[in-house]
């Protein structure tokens, strides 16, 4: 148990995904060895980049197949490492049987490894506000590692669109207690907010749904938040996600069974969002989108509502802050850099001003 020693060799599942991927480089850049799990290391749209790293032709970096839904895909993988960065999704999260299985799947290999001490599983904010009834916000506002939301409420079923919350906390526990029962690894939760920032490969960019949103937005159309009805992004960079999990995997200021939250505090509505690439990168001469709001009319009823209880929300960082030492970038930077990253890297082409035009 307790922080893996410099220059260890740290495991990454889903290390070819947006978190994933930052995660793999950010620890060669720290001297550290990586094993990037990945589902398929033939597969080069997804792994070129990995193998591009510096890291990769010296073999501190290797690169490993690993089926999460198999059993004992990472028995092999582990072994010899010290640390675990499990941020790699399930194939769904309707099927909570199922997310516990992958969770067992994994907890085996880090038992028989014999050498890892330390896992940072990485969970969501959906595991902090994900209610089945948002007034529950308005009862309980602030937002920190210690709120989770209301698991009795007959409502809260995958059913009814909480399988993702209900998947991330289930997996929170399953590490904890297992890490406790061991006694001889601890298990950290990260908990990031709305991932932006800037993609390292051309497929992350319909990767995850944050830097997809700001894709569409520079192809002249997006849609209203569908993740909490007219919720303001509750962001965070995902260079700042990648550094918390490498500050827990160090920290000797954390211990088993600990959440901390990811996130600048910082948020703004989608039509902002929008509005802040002509702001940020006038050159650019983007055109603008339309906003599409795909949202049912019941729920567009009661959009005041919506925004209005939000807004309400406390967003709080304190814990992050003060165990790792965390400063978070401003939203305009991950904005800034998650659009050149989508122009250089994702090749997306976006609606310009007449007369303007990408450099070339």
């Amino acid at each position: 148990m307790g922080p893996i020693p410099k220059g260890a060799t740290v495991a990454v599942t889903g290390g070819a995904g947006f978190i994933g991927g930052w995660i793999v480089r950010l620890l060669l850049d720290k001297g550290y060895r990586v094993r990037a799990c990945v589902r398929d290391s033939n597969d080069e749209t997804k792994t070129g980049f990995l193998k591009a790293m510096p890291g990769y032709i010296s073999g501190r970096l290797t690169l490993h197949s690993a089926d999460l839904d198999k059993a004992g895909c990472f028995d092999e993988v582990f072994k010899g490492c010290q640390g675990v960065a499990h941020v790699s999704h399930v194939s769904t999260y309707e099927d909570q049987d199922y997310v516990q299985m992958v969770c067992d799947h994994v907890i085996n290999s880090i038992n028989l490894s014999k050498t890892v001490n330390r896992v940072i599983v990485t969970s969501s904010i959906a595991g902090v506000l994900g209610e089945s009834d948002v007034q529950e916000l308005v009862r309980r506002p602030v937002l920190y590692e210690d709120r989770y939301p209301d698991e009795l409420n007959p409502k809260r079923s995958a059913a009814r669109g909480q399988g993702y919350s209900m998947g991330k906390i289930l997996a929170e526990r399953a590490f904890s207690d297992a890490a406790d029962r061991s006694g001889r690894w601890d298990a950290i939760t990260c908990c990031p907010g709305d991932n932006v920032g800037p993609i390292l490969s051309e497929h992350q960019k319909s990767g995850g749904p944050w830097q997809h949103n700001i894709e569409t937005m520079l192809l002249g159309e997006y849609k209203q938040n569908m993740l909490g009805a007219y919720r303001a992004w509750f962001t965070v960079d995902v260079r700042d996600t990648a550094e918390a999990h490498i500050r827990l995997l160090e920290s000797v200021n954390v211990k088993n069974g600990q959440r901390f939250i990811a996130w600048s505090t910082e948020t703004r509505n989608v039509e902002d969002v929008c509005a802040s690439i002509g702001r940020l990168l006038p050159e650019l001469g983007f055109a603008g989108a339309k906003l599409i709001d795909p949202l049912p009319e019941s729920v567009k009823a009661r959009e005041a509502e919506f925004r209005s209880i939000w807004g309400g929300c406390e967003l709080r960082n304190e814990r992050i802050c003060a165990a790792l030492g965390m400063e978070f970038r401003t939203l305009d930077v991950s904005i800034r850099d998650c659009v050149e990253s989508l122009l250089s890297v994702g090749k997306v082409e976006p609606k310009l001003k007449l007369g303007f035009e990408l450099q070339t």
